[in-house]
């Protein structure tokens, strides 16, 4: 081999262990082009908002990106979107999942259609941790935990299906405290879930206080609609006055399993992810970008006026939740499967 042949080729092969020049490949790769965030709910509920606003930011974080779009892909919990990014979306960078973290634990459970492993997405972050209630109808009559614990007949509690919050989260309860519920699910998203509320088809359901302020403000200060538990560690600053549902399990086992179902998913609920196979200097830069945009000033601006709340966890941070959530217990997992019904 001629010797400035030789000189090019090492010159080349060195370029490709200098970090700068995978950041600049990167870099380059995303200019005029369309980044297209696929969220697993329908319109004009939470996960759409807080999905619509990071898309509206996030451009100027990646530098060159013509286009930021949000495309909704509801379905079986946002279950539909899940696989469809695991499977169907090229592992390129410009497919960014957002679905509810939920459906990992029916991953770890064995429910039936879920394609995809959790271990293999690439984790970009989260804005925050969600911190859910169960909030009933005034119509209801179930007004206050007390009513609840006694009612005579079950809350109807509407939910999307297995893997989401709205499911899981209730059949929890009913195993941990024993409270009177009956799940209704179907339901496409919260939007569906409070009409059918709000005709008296529904007496409640479980959903996170980030999303009921940005949905549901006026039914909430109006009294139409009253949130009766909290399913967190510790009361939320704005709801010192409503029970904690940890408090009132049965069990000690009781309240491992509100542990392990509820607060430790409860970190995960809102996870953006990439597809497997996509290459680790685009995730990053994809992380970096994110955490840049729930970072910027316009932004957060933005999310305040909308009532969303900011509290991000990085792709890392997500990364290590969720491996943790495939280190269940033995007994933990089978009191979980038991809960919800999973033989």
């Amino acid at each position: 081999m001629h010797r400035s042949t030789r000189r090019v080729m090492v010159t080349i092969a060195l370029a490709t262990l200098i970090p700068g020049s995978a950041h600049a490949t990167t870099h380059d790769f995303f200019k005029g082009r369309t980044v297209r965030i696929v969220v697993g709910f329908t319109a004009g509920g939470a996960f759409d908002a807080y999905s619509r606003t990071i898309g509206r930011h996030l451009g100027k974080h990646l530098p060159g990106a013509s286009t930021i779009i949000v495309e909704n892909m509801p379905g079986a919990g946002s279950l539909i979107a899940a696989n469809h990014v695991y499977k169907a979306a090229r592992p390129d960078g410009l497919t960014i999942g957002n679905f509810i973290g939920g459906i990992f634990v029916g991953q770890i459970l064995g429910r039936p259609g879920i394609e995809f492993d959790a271990l293999k997405f690439g984790y970009v972050g989260s804005p925050m941790r969600e911190n859910p209630v169960c909030v009933t109808s005034k119509s209801s009559d179930v007004t206050s935990l007390e009513k609840w614990r006694s009612s005579k007949m079950p809350v109807k509690l509407g939910a999307t299906g297995p893997g989401a919050s709205s499911y899981d989260f209730p059949a929890v309860l009913k195993a941990a405290v024993g409270l009177p519920i009956q799940i209704v699910s179907g339901y496409k998203g919260a939007p569906e879930i409070r009409l059918a509320m709000q005709g008296g088809e529904l007496h409640g359901t479980c959903i996170g206080w980030e999303s009921l302020r940005v949905t549901s403000r006026k039914d909430i200060e109006s009294g139409d609609m009253v949130v009766v538990l909290q399913i967190v560690a510790s009361a939320h600053s704005e709801l010192p006055n409503i029970p904690v549902a940890i408090n009132f399990a049965n069990t000690e086992e009781g309240r491992q399993l509100i542990q392990a179902g509820i607060h430790d998913v409860s970190t995960l609920v809102r996870p953006y992810v990439v597809p497997p196979g996509t290459p680790k200097e685009r995730v990053q830069f994809l992380r970096k970008a994110f955490a840049e945009t729930l970072a910027d000033p316009e932004f957060l601006a933005e999310a305040k006026k909308s009532n969303l709340d900011i509290e991000p966890l990085a792709g890392e941070d997500l990364e290590r939740t969720v491996a943790k959530l495939f280190r269940l217990t033995p007994s933990v997992m089978a009191e979980l499967k038991k809960a919800l019904s999973v033989k």
